[in-house]
């Protein structure tokens, strides 16, 4: 099982980016993205069930950000728009056998088997 993000980079406040993280292996129950940002604990962004229609985010990106998945090449994305300052991290995707519909689980990172090698985001003022 492999997951390989890309797409990060350097963008001014209120941009966008495009990250994308290629799925191998497996299909999956569900799938997401977390961040860390410099000095701070690692957090949950967003999640989705494999087959879509589940999403959920933490509140801080709700309408900002989208996360989707392409079913024809397994590429997991995460459309960012508005991009604030706050957002920078590298950024992980991550992915799960179980398909969780409880909340609690939903945002823990040990709910998540399989981890991407980060991609860095840095929003500048």
């Amino acid at each position: 099982v492999q997951l390989q993000a890309s797409g990060g980079g350097l963008v001014q406040a209120g941009g966008s980016l495009r990250l994308s993280c290629a799925a191998s292996g497996r299909t999956f129950g569900r799938y997401g993205w977390f961040r860390q940002a410099p000095g701070k604990e690692r957090e949950f962004v967003a999640t989705n069930t494999w087959r879509g229609g589940s999403a959920y985010y933490t509140d801080s990106v709700k309408g900002r950000f989208t996360i989707f998945r392409d079913n024809r090449n397994n590429t997991l994305y995460l459309q960012m728009n508005s991009l604030k300052p706050e957002d920078t991290a590298v950024y992980y995707c991550v992915a799960t056998g179980r398909a969780y519909t409880q909340t609690y689980f939903l945002t823990l990172s040990s709910s998540y088997d399989y981890w991407g090698q980060g991609t860095e985001v840095t929003v500048s003022s």
